[in-house]
């Protein structure tokens, strides 16, 4: 069975940085493009940035171009999230997700297939 497990949030400053991992387990995910989701309170579950099948196609949401860097470790079939100059508003439980679809459109949520559980982030003024 496909477990995605998050990791890596916490409570920071505005302008600090974290970031998140997240482990896969149950098959390997080194051809599939994986991203990053996240949901703020009364909010829909918004995208971040997501890794493309292919290497070096990233895609992030306008709100955190230059601030947030998506990478994958295929050995460890792991995807990261590096979140650098953050601010109240990235406060959000953070979700990483795999899609089988190497076609699929990255930047909506039903495009994805499977799904962690979150990890919190709160950033500070």
């Amino acid at each position: 069975q496909v477990q995605l497990v998050e990791s890596g949030g916490g409570l920071v400053q505005a302008g600090g940085s974290l970031r998140l991992s997240c482990a896969a387990s149950g098959r390997t995910f080194s051809n599939s493009p994986m991203g990053w989701f996240r949901q703020a309170p009364g909010k829909e579950r918004e995208f971040v940035a997501a890794c493309g099948w292919s290497s070096g196609s990233t895609y992030y949401a306008d709100s955190v171009k230059g601030r947030f860097t998506i990478s994958k470790d295929n050995a460890k079939n792991t995807v990261y999230l590096q979140m650098n100059s953050l601010k109240p508003e990235d406060t959000a439980v953070y979700y990483c997700a795999v899609s089988l679809d190497v076609g699929t459109i990255v930047r909506v949520s039903t495009g994805w297939d499977y799904w962690g559980q979150g990890t919190q982030v709160t950033v500070s003024a």
